[in-house]
């Protein structure tokens, strides 16, 4: 798109209608940049919500746009290759000035666009839905947004299911502030999964599609700390870490709760299908197990609830399920 964009804002530079400028953007770009999140490598934990904007949206196009001072730099991206773009030339500059969603159903009958050259050129946008993310402090950094190349509508629905998809991505974003990712393994501690797991839940309900819980407990942990040392089972637990993205998609919520224990939160999945994941992740264990050598197998219990609405009132809820379901099936392997 670059070799596109950068001839046609030379010719048409007088009829763009670029963005203001935020009455706080001294302080906005400030804190954007606190975060250290720009040109950073893609995260599994962004990317797994655009992909979900791109399939519930059915969109070519889905980002985590941050608007720094002069461009638009893409965290995440679904339907595109590059990681950023001018500024000026940029859809969500001008959703950062507002509260709520930004909506241009078509932007060739929008006089704000209409001469834009990501309209006119690659990668063609007509349609455009963005959502402003924001700080801690209110500050408001970029925006989840959904673009399509015709021109189309959101439905009251569809409008607050992108507010909840906003709010997830939010929540990763603070997560860099509150510190709510395991250090040790990379993924979501107790805290961040309580965070994103109850939005997770609630997107799901609105979009009628089951959610399960798998809660795992790995076994005679305590053993290869006493044996091999600390640093031994700190290895063990970031390995288990790896595998549990390489088996469960990338869809899914991961966390380490604490200790040995994690929760892998599935979303539109079924019981069935979280227990075909279990049998993948067993195998692939078994496969780590047999290229380690170390005097010891690592192995795991589980115990996997699928959501109920009158079973469980709230994500805590649907864990607790889980952790007694995970307690029963150890007390079975321990006996």
């Amino acid at each position: 798109m670059g070799s596109i964009v950068q001839p046609l804002l030379a010719d048409q530079e007088k009829d763009l209608k670029e963005p203001a400028i935020p009455s706080n953007e001294e302080h906005r770009v400030a804190k954007l940049h606190e975060l250290g999140v720009l040109d950073t490598p893609p995260e599994q934990r962004f990317d797994r919500l655009t992909r979900m904007a791109e399939r519930i949206f059915n969109v070519p196009i889905a980002l985590v746009s941050l608007i720094d001072s002069d461009r638009q730099w893409f965290k995440s991206a679904v339907g595109i290759d590059i990681k950023e773009s001018p500024r000026q030339l940029s859809f969500c500059g001008h959703a950062i000035l507002g509260e709520g969603l930004f909506l241009v159903p078509d932007a060739r009958l929008d006089s704000r666009f209409a001469d834009n050259p990501m309209v006119l050129g690659e990668p063609h946008v007509r349609f455009y839905a963005g959502c402003p993310l924001k700080a801690l402090d209110g500050s408001r950094l970029g925006t989840l947004c959904v673009i399509d190349r015709k021109p189309r509508h959101l439905s009251e629905q569809e409008q607050e299911t992108l507010r909840d998809l906003a709010a997830m991505v939010e929540r990763e974003l603070v997560a860099v502030e509150l510190a709510t990712i395991d250090e040790l393994t990379g993924i979501s501690n107790r805290r961040g999964f309580m965070l994103l797991a109850q939005h997770s839940l609630n997107l799901c309900l609105r979009q009628q599609v089951p959610v399960t819980m798998v809660y795992l407990d790995l076994n005679q942990f305590k053993p290869i700390n006493d044996q091999y040392g600390h640093a031994e089972g700190d290895r063990v637990l970031h390995d288990f870490a790896d595998l549990l993205r390489r088996s469960f998609r990338v869809t899914d919520l991961f966390a380490r709760l604490g200790g040995d224990e994690f929760v892998v939160l599935l979303i539109n999945a079924s019981q069935a299908l979280a227990e075909s994941i279990i049998v993948k992740l067993q195998r692939v264990l078994d496969e780590w197990n047999d290229t380690q050598e170390k005097g010891y197998r690592v192995s795991f219990s589980h115990g996997i609830t699928e959501y109920d609405l009158v079973r469980h009132a709230d994500i805590g809820a649907l864990m607790e399920s889980a952790d007694t379901q995970m307690y029963r099936n150890k007390s079975m392997v321990e006996r």
